[in-house]
């Protein structure tokens, strides 16, 4: 049992020498895309070649989460004491040849990832810092690297009033979409009396492309623990859920097996550190029903019940999970407390821009060379994710548009290739910063299909509750058909546009609220392709 930040930092301290002392690393990252690609497979392999060659005693298989650089997966770090290198595309075949080498104390020239590169050199991890290094099922090899200090240095000598203020200056926004203060929400449900608080996680991430918050969840759960804990110190809540799909079955055996680590270690529990403060945590699945990454149907689905939204106010903040005081928030938010509450919020607030402090992690993916997760610094521009850490369009191809905010968000043109990526300037731009997925599409595209696509989404994802949503997306579904079919008519492109905003205007709630922007931004942006597909009236 840990019960003092010195305990905390003398395990730190043991776990470090341990590992210096001890053999040099092969890192293979058992993130979901690697694993996707065989690398369990590879971990294997290398395993049994190191123990052919009795290399058992100088060398060890260390299993990580996500390196980012899905598109190159899988990737292997050798790391040794006078550095690390890094290999890409490594399957079952390259076995023997990567141990050979390294046993030689040579390189495998062909298989080197180049680490100098955008990709890696002008991405900035605060959210990803331990991703790829530490393994995700070893707590110890979490507190080696400064994880849990935070919890226990908020517990040791500040109070919850001073870990909110922390947060407040940090003017660290939600991350899952809405960009409201996290400081703000902390400081409303400390401030309600009463004797049951919760603290909910949204792993519940249902956007096409998107899968910043699986990689955190499988490659750093101790993180996301760790702020939630600190959440609920400064609010007063002794509670916790983390509200993640089933499909993501390894995000849930990381975390599952995170909180039994931390509660075994009384790091979660009661009495944390010998304070007053309890907390425990619990898994909440859900069914992949896009709705419910929605904040109240969230709510009611953790509750047991069908995943609805409801009408606000009132708000989470006063009557939440089971009726009671909760702050929610989504992953990556979460994973931002522990750097902020070890750092101070004038260091993190110090990064980004003047309305959007910090980092973003995004999924890039569509149409772009270096598919993957990155975190840049806000306001870092499009050109810059797209040309130099994305590496650019393949085949060839020109960039056309690209799309921020999943189903909900816009499509935004090369035209605005210099805009830099923050809340305002992406509402601004018609489009959302939404949870972080951003699809890449080339000039082979058709984007009234694109926004076919979308709306589509969203029609078989609404909950049916409200008429505006249920039948609205319906209706706009069937309008951009004819468009595709080149069978529209003027009257009917009035329409469209009519209806995109009565869908926006009237439905219950974000869901449909936003569901019409992927066609409202291609009308602003790619209207002659709508006009295309009109027939005279």
């Amino acid at each position: 049992m840990i019960t003092s930040l010195n305990e905390l930092k003398e395990l730190a301290d043991k776990k470090k020498c341990a590992s210096g002392n001890s053999r040099q690393e092969l890192r293979v990252c058992m993130g979901s895309s690697c694993i996707s690609l065989g690398s369990a497979e590879l971990g294997k392999s290398l395993q049994d070649e190191l123990q052919n060659r009795d290399l058992e005693d100088k060398y060890k298989i260390k299993n990580v989460g996500c390196n980012g650089l899905c598109a190159n997966g899988t990737l292997v770090s050798h790391c040794r004491g006078d550095g690390s290198t890094l290999y890409e595309k490594i399957t079952t075949s390259d076995t023997k040849d990567l141990v050979e080498s390294i046993q030689n104390g040579g390189l495998l020239k062909d298989k080197m990832c180049d680490i100098t590169q955008p990709f890696f050199t002008k991405q900035t991890k605060i959210v990803l810092e331990n991703t790829g290094i530490i393994d995700p099922d070893d707590i110890e090899d979490y507190i080696a690297h400064g994880g849990y200090e935070a919890l226990f240095k908020a517990l040791d000598g500040m109070m919850p009033k001073d870990v909110i203020e922390e947060v407040k200056t940090s003017a660290l926004r939600g991350r899952g979409g809405g960009g409201y203060p996290a400081g703000i929400k902390w400081e409303s449900v400390s401030k309600v009396v009463s004797e049951q608080k919760y603290i909910i996680c949204n792993g519940d991430e249902g956007d096409p492309g998107a899968f910043m918050d699986r990689a955190v969840m499988e490659s750093d759960p101790h993180r996301v623990l760790e702020g939630m804990a600190i959440a609920g110190y400064a609010c007063g809540a002794n509670k916790g859920y983390i509200y993640v799909r089933a499909e993501y079955p390894l995000a849930v055996e990381k975390l599952g097996r995170a909180i039994k680590q931390a509660t075994k270690l009384g790091i979660l529990g009661e009495n944390i550190a010998h304070s007053n403060f309890s907390f425990n945590i619990e898994i909440r699945l859900g069914a992949g029903a896009f709705v419910c990454g929605e904040a109240t149907a969230l709510i009611a689905s953790v509750e047991g019940n069908r995943g609805n939204p409801r009408q606000k106010p009132p708000h989470l903040t006063d009557y939440g999970l089971w009726g009671k005081p909760t702050v929610l928030n989504n992953v990556e938010t979460l994973a931002n407390i522990a750097p902020i509450i070890k750092n101070g919020g004038a260091w993190y607030r110090d990064i980004g821009t003047e309305n959007s402090s910090g980092t973003k992690v995004f999924a890039l993916t569509g149409h772009i060379k270096n598919t993957g997760l990155v975190e840049v610094p806000m306001g870092t521009t499009l050109r810059e994710l797209i040309y130099e850490i994305g590496g650019g369009i393949p085949d060839g191809k020109k960039f056309k548009a690209i799309q921020s905010g999943g189903p909900s968000g816009g499509c935004i043109p090369k035209e605005l290739l210099d805009l830099h990526v923050d809340y305002e300037s992406l509402k601004n731009a018609g489009s959302i910063m939404g949870s972080g997925g951003l699809i890449v599409i080339d000039d082979s595209s058709n984007m009234v299909e694109i926004a076919r696509f979308f709306m589509d989404f969203c029609r078989s994802e609404s909950c049916g509750k409200c008429t505006p949503c249920r039948v609205g997306t319906t209706e706009l579904t069937l309008l951009l058909d004819k468009f595709i079919k080149k069978e529209a008519t003027k009257s009917d492109f009035e329409l469209l546009k009519e209806m995109c905003e009565f869908v926006k205007s009237t439905s219950l709630c974000g869901l449909g609220q936003t569901a019409p922007n992927p066609v409202l931004s291609t009308i602003k942006y790619f209207e002659s392709e709508y006009l295309e597909g009109i027939n005279d009236d």
